[in-house]
Formats: structure tokens, C-alpha cells, sequence
């Protein structure tokens, strides 16, 4: 067994790349399955062919003029999230990172095949909770398709993915054994760099990739440098599964001539006490910035009057927005339940024809700004995870 070692400061990469020396086929496949599944995963799946296969597998393709990337049976796992998940925008955050590294590498990304539902962003009632159950069983309860969500044919035109329940990567892990020195390599703390640059890690079939144990996201947080950023963030929600584009599309062929907002408020207004019983936030004004009538404040200069305004918030209390119909005509997702209720099976489903239905408006104001050109309802920053503040409700907006 060969063994790659690398170093950089502190931190001390490691690749291990697997032969096959006198090792049945079998036992061989068993052996790659206990190195890229956790144990407490791996009796969720069959070592048996999968019947599935996907639309980047070409016709006749074998799959091993390719080389491949994988970093987990699911989003942020392992890591911290393999027994829980973040919301939707996290999990694409660090699907997206993953993607970026295969479209770097020019390798082909092994995706896996179903994405965590956190019961916090679902109200659809997929989800079940039985203490009965094991942890296999709950995941697939609270879980949903990967292509359900995403258009892998879309996909391909900018990366190539296969799904780990898919016959190419049975196929790919069987043959990764036979290959002595270039089947397979399990890399921790290696930079993409020499990932793609050392022959010891280029030449490989399969790289394994041991990423940030609290989330795949980190794996991208330092690159402050836009320009090297090679998936914009729009990619993941344009390449919606078709039923939920379909259903986008109606639902804009329907509002005809309007423009959009998008609401943030549930978690990002959550409030605590510090030590001295003062109640403080990590966004101060947007508690404020999303009521009504700050919202009509903000966006009269960019709305008129007597607009179509369509409106998707994950705020809860009924009628919250009724005052903006003074001045506009209000819309929201659960106008169109007759498009949506059949397509529909999860709130990360909805969200995604949500944004799509956003992104098409003629004028959009996003909660907060992310890109320099964006409209936006408050000023506060995105990103904010230490520094908790007294909220602010007065009227006065400070330099704007």
C-alpha cells in the first residue's frame, strides 16, 4: 500500500492511494465501500449493482475515460451535518464549493443522490419522526431526491456529475480497485492547487476528499478573490429540476407585468439576552427594515404606485404584509396552489420556483445586498455571526 504524504504549515495533508494486490473482486469493492461510507451508513446501501443511472452517462460510455471527484454521501458529511442539516442555502453553498473543485480539476463530480430537509424550512409534512426508527430509515424520511430539486442535463453544460446510486459509480469504485496506484486516492488537507498539478494525485481515477469537518463551505470561505470564484451563485437555481421551472414559468405568465421582493425575517430576527438581560440581535435594523410599512419606505423610489408585487418571505403571521396593498397589488406563491400543490412536495421546492419567480420580476429588491448592484430592503450585512446588537425600530435611517 502506497502512502503520499504532503506538507504545508501546520496542517499535514495526507493521500492514500489504494492498490489491488491479491484481493478478490469482491472483497476488494467491500474494502473502497468501508473507506468512502462511514459505518453507521453503510448498511443503507446494497453492494449490489444500483439500477440507476444519469443523464451526464453517456450511451455506451464506461466512464473511465473520466476521472472523478467525491466528497461525501451527503452534503456536509462527513462532517458536523451528517445526523442534522442546514437550510437550503447552506447546503447549496457548499454543493456549490464541491462543484467549483471538479470544474477546477476538471473531474467528474460524484453527487449525492438525495439532499437533507431541515425540519426548521419544511412545513409540507414529509418529514417523520419515530424513535422507533433507525437513523437510516430517518434519513430517508427527511430527505428528498437530488433530481428532484436539480436538471442534471443543465448540469452538464458547465460540470459533469453522477449520482452515488447510479450504475456508472458502481462501476467506477469496482474498476478504482483494479488499478493498483491510479485507482483511488483518499486526500485530506491538500490543496486543489496540487491536486491538479502532482501527477501523484492528477493521475488517479477516483480522489476521495476528506473536507472541513464543520461544513463543505469552508473548503471555499478564504477565496476572497471573486475573479477566481468559477460558479456564480445563480448557477444552482437556474438549473431547477424541469417541473419546477414549468412551474415558475406559469406562475410569471400569469402575473404578467410585475416586480419582486424577497422577505427575510424567522431566523434572522431571533433575538437573546446577554448578561445583563438585554435583548440583542445579529442584524439590528432588519427586524424593522421588513416591517410593511419600512418596506414601502424603502422600495416606493424603485416600485410605483398601482405595481403587480409578487412577495416570498418565510414569515408566518397571516396578513403581515396587508398593508403594502394600499399601494400595490399583492401576490404570493399560495395565489397559484392549483400549478403548485400538484409539484410540489417540500419547501426547498417551493423556495426554488419562488426564486425563480423573483429573479424574472421587472424590478427585484433582495433582503440584503450581495452584489454591489443589488436593491435591497435593508443595509445590514449578510454575514454576521459574532457581533449581537440592540435592535433598532425607530424611524430614522442612518445614511440613507
Amino acid at each position: 500500500m502506497a502512502i503520499l504524504r504532503a506538507h504545508r504549515g501546520k496542517h499535514r495533508p495526507r493521500a492514500l492511494v489504494v492498490p489491488l494486490l491479491a484481493v478478490s473482486a469482491a472483497a476488494a469493492l467491500a474494502i473502497i465501500w468501508f473507506l468512502f461510507f462511514p459505518p453507521s451508513l453503510t448498511s443503507a446501501f446494497s453492494l449490489a449493482p444500483p439500477a440507476a443511472a444519469y443523464a451526464s452517462e453517456s450511451e455506451g460510455s464506461s466512464g473511465l475515460e473520466r476521472k472523478y471527484l467525491y466528497w461525501g454521501s451527503r452534503i456536509d458529511c462527513p462532517g458536523k451535518h451528517c445526523d442534522s442539516c442546514a437550510g437550503l442555502g447552506h447546503q447549496e453553498s457548499s454543493l456549490r464549493c464541491a462543484l467549483e473543485e471538479a470544474l477546477f480539476l476538471q473531474r467528474v463530480f460524484v453527487m449525492p443522490s438525495r439532499m437533507c430537509i431541515n425540519p426548521l424550512h419544511n412545513k409540507k409534512g414529509i418529514l417523520h419522526q419515530h424513535s422507533n426508527t433507525s437513523s437510516e430509515e430517518r434519513w430517508a424520511a427527511n430527505s428528498c431526491p437530488m433530481d428532484s430539486l436539480y436538471d442534471f442535463d443543465l448540469f452538464s453544460s458547465k460540470v459533469q456529475v453522477i449520482l452515488d446510486n447510479s450504475k456508472m459509480w458502481y462501476r467506477i469504485l469496482s474498476t478504482s480497485m483494479k488499478l493498483e496506484e491510479t485507482g483511488v486516492a483518499y486526500v485530506e488537507g491538500v490543496s486543489r492547487v496540487d491536486l491538479k498539478e502532482n501527477i501523484d494525485y492528477s493521475n488517479v481515477l477516483l480522489i476521495n476528499r476528506t473536507t472541513n469537518p464543520l461544513a463543505w463551505f469552508m473548503e471555499c470561505k478564504d477565496r476572497t478573490n471573486r475573479s477566481s470564484v468559477l460558479l456564480p451563485y445563480s448557477f444552482l437555481p437556474m438549473v431547477a429540476a424541469r417541473k419546477l421551472r414549468d412551474a415558475a414559468d406559469k406562475i410569471k405568465a400569469l402575473l404578467g407585468d410585475y416586480d419582486a421582493i424577497h422577505v427575510r425575517r424567522g431566523d434572522k430576527i431571533k433575538t437573546r439576552k446577554d448578561q445583563f438581560g438585554v435583548i440583542r440581535t445579529l442584524h439590528p435594523h432588519l427586524d424593522r427594515d421588513t416591517r410593511p410599512e419600512f418596506i414601502q419606505q424603502r422600495i416606493e423610489k424603485w416600485i410605483p404606485a398601482g405595481r403587480t408585487l409578487f412577495i416570498a418571505s418565510n414569515e408566518r403571521s397571516p396578513g403581515f404584509f396587508s398593508p403594502l396593498s394600499a399601494r400595490y397589488k399583492l401576490a404570493y406563491s399560495s395565489n397559484f396552489s392549483g400549478i403548485l400543490d400538484p409539484v410540489i412536495e417540500n419547501n426547498y421546492q417551493l423556495f426554488m420556483v419562488e426564486r425563480l419567480v423573483l429573479v424574472g420580476a421587472k424590478t427585484f429588491v433582495k433582503t440584503f445586498k450581495v452584489d454591489e448592484m443589488d436593491l435591497s430592503l435593508t443595509d445590514d450585512p449578510k454575514k454576521n455571526a459574532k457581533h449581537w446588537q440592540i435592535p433598532i425600530y425607530t424611524m430614522e435611517r442612518e445614511g440613507r
